[in-house]
C-alpha cells in the first residue's frame, strides 16, 4: 500500500468520526417548553463546546417515575418549572427524602437565599430556585375605562360587586398555575376570610380552563377586563402586542422553579457547570427574553432589566412575601377539590345568588343586617374548616387519590358528604334571601 493510499484511508476515517463524539454527554430533565430550554441549550453549548446538551422533557408526575428508575434514567440534572398542582416543587422534596441528589456545591456569591417567606435554596444545600413567576392579576386598560371601572389594586377589589360580569377566573384543578395562587390568597388572608374572598370573586367571574380561551387571550381581546394569572403569561402576551398588563397585589406570592444534580450523575463536573451558567449573570439575563418573561434570583441582574419590567427584591423592600409555596404543597388538591365543590359544580346557582344578596345589601335596611350576614356566610363557608385543612390524613387522600384506587375511593366518600352539606347550605341562603324579599 503506498504512503498516498494510506495518507488517503486515515482522512476518510477521520472525517467519518462524528465530532460530537469527543464531548462530554450531560442529560437535563426537565418541563420547560422546547422555546424556553433552546436559549439556554445555545448559550451554554457555545460557552462550553466540550459538552453535549441532552434534554429530556417530561411533566412532573412522569418525570419523578423517570428519576426513580435504576442509575435514575441516566440523568444528571433535574430543572423544572411548577405545573399543575406544583407536582415539581414536590419531586424535589420528595426525591431529597429518598436520597436522590448530590449537593449543588456551586459558588453561591451574589446569589439570594431568601426573597422574604420564600426560601430560594433548600437549607442542606441539595437544590436552589433559579427564577420565580408572580401571581397578580391581569387587566385591559381599555376595557375598563370603556366600562367606567377602576384599576383593582388588591385581591379585595377583584370581589367588589361593580367587576360583576367584568372577570375571568380559572379553575384550580385545571389550570396548572391556579392551585399555587389559591392557596396564597387563603394562606395570606387566611382560611375562613381566604374563602369568603375566593366566594365573592367567583361570583363576578367566568370560570376558565386550558379548553377555552387562555386567560390572556380573554383579557387582550376584550372579553373581559380582568383576570387573575401569573405573570409570564401576560409579558408574553403584552411583548406581542396585546393591550394588558400585570398588577401585582401586595404582598405579592410567588411561583419558584428549581434545579438538582442527580446523585447517579457519572458527569458531575459538567452538571455543576450547567447549574452555575443557569445561576449565572448570563444565565439569568436570559429570563429577561420576550419569549420566557420570568423573573431572576440573583438580585445585581435587574439593573439590566428592560424598561418596566418587574423587580421582585425592590418591591420586597416595601412588602416583603410572606407566602412560602413549600408550606402549601401537601394541600393544593384539598383546596381544588373543595373548590370545585363549592363554586365550580355550583356556578349558575352561586352567582344567581350573590346577585340577589348584592341586591338586598344595596337596599338593606337597619333590621337586616344581621340576616344578611348569615347569608353570606353561607355562601362563603367552606365545609373544611382550617384546623381540618392541615390534618395531613386528609391532606395524603387528596394528593395520592390519582394512584391510590383506595384514597380516590375515600376522597369521593368526603367529596360527597360536603357537596351534600354545601347544597344544603345554598338551598338555606335561597330561602333566607327570599324571606328579604318579600
Amino acid at each position: 500500500m503506498t504512503s498516498l493510499v494510506r495518507a488517503l484511508i486515515c482522512l476518510i476515517a477521520g472525517l467519518s468520526i462524528d465530532p460530537a463524539g469527543a464531548r462530554e454527554k450531560l442529560t437535563v430533565l426537565t418541563a420547560y417548553p422546547e422555546h424556553v430550554v433552546s436559549h439556554y441549550e445555545t448559550a451554554f453549548e457555545r460557552d462550553n463546546p466540550d459538552i453535549d446538551l441532552v434534554v429530556l422533557w417530561r411533566m412532573p408526575h412522569d418525570a419523578l417515575l423517570y428519576l426513580r428508575k435504576p442509575g435514575q434514567g441516566g440523568v444528571d440534572v433535574y430543572w423544572s418549572v411548577a405545573h399543575r398542582k406544583s407536582a415539581a416543587h414536590h419531586n424535589f422534596l420528595m426525591l431529597k427524602q429518598e436520597n436522590a441528589w448530590q449537593k449543588l456545591a456551586i459558588d453561591r456569591s451574589g446569589l439570594a437565599d431568601r426573597l422574604g417567606a420564600l426560601p430560594l435554596t433548600d437549607p442542606d444545600g441539595y437544590y436552589r430556585v433559579t427564577e420565580m413567576a408572580g401571581y397578580g392579576f391581569a387587566v385591559n386598560p381599555g376595557y375598563l375605562q370603556k366600562h367606567g371601572l377602576p384599576l383593582p389594586k388588591t385581591w379585595q377589589d377583584l370581589s367588589d360587586a361593580r367587576y360583576n360580569g367584568h372577570l375571568a377566573m380559572p379553575i384550580p384543578a385545571k389550570v396548572g398555575f391556579a392551585p399555587m395562587m389559591v392557596d396564597s390568597i387563603l394562606r395570606q388572608y387566611g382560611w375562613k376570610q381566604g374563602w369568603a374572598l375566593l366566594a365573592g370573586m367567583v361570583a363576578n367571574a367566568r370560570l376558565v380552563e386550558p379548553g377555552a380561551a387562555f386567560i390572556s387571550e380573554l383579557i387582550g381581546s376584550g372579553e373581559r377586563g380582568i383576570a387573575p394569572s401569573i405573570d409570564f403569561f401576560i409579558a408574553s402576551a403584552a411583548a406581542n402586542g396585546a393591550p394588558i398588563q400585570m398588577i401585582y397585589p401586595a404582598p405579592i406570592a410567588y411561583s419558584p422553579a428549581h434545579i438538582a444534580i442527580t446523585a447517579a450523575s457519572r458527569h458531575a463536573d459538567a452538571a455543576r457547570r450547567f447549574v452555575s451558567f443557569v445561576l449565572s449573570d448570563a444565565g439569568q439575563k436570559l429570563l429577561f427574553h420576550p419569549d420566557i418573561g420570568k423573573l431572576p434570583v440573583r438580585p445585581a441582574v435587574y439593573a439590566d432589566k428592560p424598561e418596566q419590567y418587574f423587580d421582585p427584591f425592590a418591591a420586597a423592600r416595601r412588602h416583603p412575601p410572606v407566602f412560602d409555596p413549600g408550606v402549601s404543597l401537601p394541600r393544593l388538591a384539598l383546596n381544588s377539590a373543595l373548590f370545585d365543590l363549592m363554586f365550580t359544580e355550583q356556578h349558575e346557582t352561586v352567582q344567581r345568588l350573590w346577585r340577589q344578596l348584592h341586591a338586598q345589601e344595596a337596599i338593606a335596611e337597619t333590621d337586616k343586617g344581621e340576616a344578611l350576614a348569615e347569608i353570606r356566610r353561607l355562601l362563603t363557608a367552606s365545609p373544611v374548616d382550617a384546623s381540618m385543612s392541615d390534618d395531613a390524613g386528609l391532606q395524603q387522600i387528596f394528593m395520592k387519590r390519582t394512584e391510590d384506587p383506595d384514597a380516590d375511593r375515600q376522597a369521593r366518600e368526603l367529596e360527597q358528604a360536603w357537596r351534600l352539606e354545601i347544597e344544603s347550605r345554598y338551598k338555606e341562603a335561597e330561602r333566607l334571601l327570599r324571606q328579604q324579599e318579600s
